[in-house]
């Protein structure tokens, strides 16, 4: 009974628009206070102690990073490299807008932040030389969203958080699964080019590719330190992301030059303001799954399907459907702190590897980003081209098929995403 009325109050709170951050927190509230005889103390308590973890300071320390380099010239810069190395293939100028979009989302650790940095040089260049909207448009709200599967990732961090696991081992084992699919993104492109009849753009020389590596390299170091600072346990995750935000200030102000003092108190600001709205988000979730454990609903639900008799295989397919409908309604970390905590014991008693399923339930969100009616992508997209959500859907359709494809891959091919954590880890 009470629990139907924890979900009946959440689901009648977003129906009405309100904010999910808040849906959640009042939902909890109100239950707390007329169904359980919990003191009232513990809602603060527990909003507090959910956000006062050493890991979750790596989160505003990346979005940092990530606005200082998005708004210092890193984004510019790596694209010209990206179109000297694949924009000679067929489709080379959307296959290269995804190329910048894996290199910046090593940088930025946004989705976002991904789509609006690369998607505000390169749709309107892809769309003016001749390609139809879907490459300019589809291809690269659809890469953007790798943002949040390769290292650093917010989602992952919060995953590892809520779950207590290794926020190292999570961000390497998303590395495999981001390229592999990036690489299914590019596949497609290149195919719908090919078939579409555009033709080659001239290949450019060593020369320019070169050029091209040095102008961006100071950008692209970023990448070495947070990945090489952990891999060589030079750095914690937590500091990683400190490092990357002092470098990323420093090379934009004092490198490129693309910023400059004035612009510090903004981009500080933005960065503020991000990071309040995910901490908040948090803080809400937590308090919602400290409910639902103490109305023994994560039990309830490992009972049930251990009842139902579900095998490995079964129960993933069950998680991917799960977390694919709650990616149309809820924002990521959302997500991540509401199921994980669900999902979590049961996968624990059915042999599934903890940093496997990090990286399934990231997958699912990243296509949850590009999923109406809550897709951040699709609006970032359509703030950029104009263009309505619809449109911004429709031109997304055939790359979402090719995540959806890439998804199955990794959910059932579990080495893809334990191989390197492991090697690294032990």
């Amino acid at each position: 009974m009470v629990t139907a009325i924890l979900f009946g109050l959440l689901f009648i709170l977003l129906f009405i628009g309100v904010p999910i951050a808040i849906s959640l927190g009042l939902a909890s509230t109100i239950v707390i206070i007329f169904f359980t005889t919990m003191p009232t103390l513990v809602i603060p308590q527990k909003m507090f102690t959910s956000i006062d973890k050493f890991a979750l300071m790596a989160i505003p320390l990346f979005i940092l990073a990530g606005n200082f380099l998005s708004q210092g010239g890193a984004a510019r810069r790596i694209i010209r490299f990206a179109r000297a190395m694949v924009g000679h293939l067929p489709g080379g100028l959307p296959m290269s807008a995804i190329f910048a979009c894996i290199i910046f989302a090593a940088v930025s650790g946004s989705s976002p932040a991904t789509v609006a940095a690369i998607g505000s040089i390169m749709m309107g260049a892809i769309r003016n030389a001749g390609y139809d909207d879907k490459f300019s448009i589809g291809a690269i709200t659809c890469a953007g969203s790798l943002g949040i599967l390769i290292p650093p990732s917010i989602v992952m961090i919060v995953y590892g958080v809520t779950v207590d696991q290794s926020i190292g081992k999570l961000f390497m084992a998303g590395v495999i699964p981001g390229l592999l699919l990036g690489g299914g993104l590019m596949l497609v492109t290149y195919i719908a080019a090919v078939r579409a009849g555009f033709k080659r753009e001239k290949m450019a020389s060593l020369k320019e590719i070169l050029g091209s590596l040095m102008d961006a390299f100071w950008g692209l170091l970023v990448i070495v330190i947070v990945i090489g600072g952990i891999y060589g346990g030079i750095f914690t995750p937590t500091e990683a992301a400190a490092a990357s935000a002092v470098y990323a200030f420093f090379i934009s102000l004092f490198v490129y030059k693309d910023i400059t003092w004035k612009d510090i108190p903004n981009i500080i600001k933005m960065s503020a303001t991000t990071t309040a709205m995910v901490m908040f988000i948090i803080a809400n979730a937590m308090l919602f799954a400290f409910v639902l454990t103490y109305l023994q609903i994560p039990q309830n639900l490992a009972q049930w399907i251990i009842d139902m008799n579900f095998n490995k295989y079964t129960f993933l397919i069950f998680v991917n459907i799960l977390l694919l409908i709650a990616g149309n309604f809820m924002e990521p970390s959302s997500i991540v702190m509401i199921l994980a905590p669900l999902i979590f014991p049961v996968a624990m008693t059915l042999g599934i590897d903890p940093i496997h399923l990090g990286v399934i339930i990231t997958v699912n969100i990243e296509v949850g980003m590009l999923t109406p009616p809550v897709g951040l992508n699709l609006f970032v997209s359509s703030s950029i081209t104009g263009k309505s959500i619809e449109e911004v859907i429709k031109a997304t359709l055939p790359w979402i098929f090719a995540l959806l494809i890439g998804l199955i891959i990794i959910t059932y091919i579990p080495i893809l995403s334990t191989w390197l954590p492991n090697l690294i880890y032990g």
